[in-house]
């Protein structure tokens, strides 16, 4: 399942029980960006409207505002898993960046 997306902004949207509507929140970013509705037409226009508001308002205060996630990752991880992470990559015939790519698409379940 894919999450929706608005002008390359992700997100993130669960039932609240307690409030007897769908919220959300964008994902990706460091900003709090929430939005409601009681259906999916509501909760798409909401999120739309919140990430346009969220731009206008950065863009009023002259600031930038957070983009999602450009796909780069750097990661420090121990010597002896970088060798084995490097030797899996090999017997697989692929490049320790294609090797982590399909472990951690795998992981986050796409």
């Amino acid at each position: 399942m894919k999450p929706m997306r608005y002008k390359g902004y992700p997100a993130r949207i669960e039932y609240s029980d307690e409030d007897g509507c769908f919220v959300g929140r964008v994902a990706g970013i460091r900003d709090i960006i929430t939005f409601h509705g009681n259906n999916v037409g509501e909760v798409r226009n909401a999120f739309e409207e919140a990430v346009e508001f969220y731009l206008d308002s950065c863009d009023e205060r002259g600031e930038a505002p957070n983009k999602p996630y450009s796909g780069k990752l750097l990661l420090r991880i121990d010597p002896e898993v970088h060798a084995a992470v490097a030797e899996a990559a090999g017997i697989k015939g692929v490049s320790i960046n294609q090797w982590a790519k399909e472990k951690l698409s795998e992981a986050a379940g796409r």
